[in-house]
């Protein structure tokens, strides 16, 4: 099978792009305590996958308040900017190019997480279903747990959830990030403000569709102000079905998921931001998006769309050659394969996934898969 048009490069902004295969944010759940800290592991697992054309990272809560889960890294302090520094040089020490993704979980969280024991917040005081946080235990195991009961945000605290959004964009510009990237998908904060089922706000931040899609257009404006629209990615997962996999994306099906996107892409077009990316849904017998969608996602947005799920290389390839997309990114497969693009190119066979080893732990199933030798068909030690 030809993968060629995964492999030819791509000019993104001010960035060349070696090849359309993206690492997607992945999270692995080995941040330092504490504090919340990437580490040297984190740098060396970076590192490893440096080929990628694109590398976006975890996602990285821009506050102490936007946690939903123990150890995923934060990037609002100065040890944690010094952290993301470490894996930011040796991605470049290879060549590759980081972007960092901006995340808040909202309401998905658990007062156990919160400073001082306090609830989440959220649009409105409306509880989040079909989805767990995890916490830290007293064994170091941590646990799956309901997420707790969020307070709903007023007028000044979302003004300063934005501010605070631009701030963690600057963070990622001083710990060496290429770009950022908004996580407004997977039922999170940006997310629960676009549903109309978690934002049953009556200001100008709820209600009519328009409304709902303000705290997204502010956001944008403000990271876009300090990065460059060029340099900025925004990350949307749209679901076109009710079933009972609602629980992947939280809960968040949307009445009409086409328009609500469609609108929500205008604005990333008005802004001039660099990407798109579209995570679809995974699971076995997931719906492929809707042909008509994917054309008014191209006709209506003007920078590169980047397309996740189950993706093969023959799938991603066929997509960037019907000029729909213009990246295919690869998750669990990138996890590992850490020399997945050049397993891609050769037609080389890929590693089986530890998924035991996929959230917490050290550098088994995180850094210790092989890559492949082509000299003697063999696996190596990275």
């Amino acid at each position: 099978m030809n993968h060629q048009a995964l492999l030819t490069p791509t000019t993104m902004g001010r960035h060349i792009l070696k090849n359309r295969i993206v690492l997607p944010p992945l999270t692995r759940q080995r941040a330092a305590q504490p504090g919340d800290v990437p580490t040297d592991l984190m740098a060396l697992y970076y590192r490893q996958r440096a080929s990628a054309g694109l590398m976006v990272s975890e996602g990285a809560q821009i506050e102490p308040r936007g946690q939903g889960y123990a150890w995923t890294p934060g990037i609002y302090s100065q040890e944690q900017i010094a952290g993301w520094r470490k894996v930011t040089d040796a991605v470049h020490a290879e060549g590759g190019i980081i972007f960092a993704q901006l995340w808040h979980v909202g309401r998905v969280s658990h007062t156990a997480l919160q400073p001082d024991g306090q609830a989440p917040i959220a649009p409105s005081a409306i509880q989040a279903q079909k989805v767990k946080a995890f916490i830290a235990t007293s064994d170091g195991a941590g646990t799956l747990v309901e997420p707790s009961m969020p307070r709903e945000l007023s007028r000044d605290d979302i003004q300063q959830l934005v501010a605070l959004y631009a701030q963690a964009a600057q963070n990622a510009l001083d710990a060496g990030f290429d770009g950022v990237e908004i996580h407004a998908a997977n039922g999170y904060l940006v997310n629960q403000f676009i549903s109309a089922h978690a934002n049953q706000r009556t200001d100008e931040y709820g209600g009519s569709l328009h409304n709902r899609l303000r705290f997204l257009r502010e956001i944008v404006q403000a990271v876009a102000a300090v990065v460059g629209p060029e340099r900025l990615g925004v990350r949307f997962t749209p679901l076109f079905t009710g079933t009972d996999q609602d629980r992947v994306y939280i809960g968040l099906v949307e009445d009409d998921p086409h328009t609500t996107y469609i609108e929500a892409i205008k604005i990333l077009e008005q802004a001039g931001v660099g990407y798109l990316s579209i995570a679809e849904a995974d699971w076995d017998n997931a719906p492929d998006l809707p042909e008509a969608f994917r054309r008014d996602v191209r006709s209506t947005f003007s920078g590169h769309i980047l397309y996740a799920g189950r993706y093969t290389a023959e799938r991603g390839a066929r997509l960037i050659e019907a000029q729909l997309a213009d990246l295919i990114a690869f998750g669990r497969p990138f996890i590992a394969n850490p020399d997945l693009p050049a397993r891609i190119a050769n037609g080389w066979p890929l590693n089986p996934l530890a998924a035991a080893s996929l959230y917490g732990g050290g550098a088994q199933g995180f850094t210790d898969y092989p890559v492949f030798a082509a000299t003697n068909n063999e696996e190596v030690s990275p």
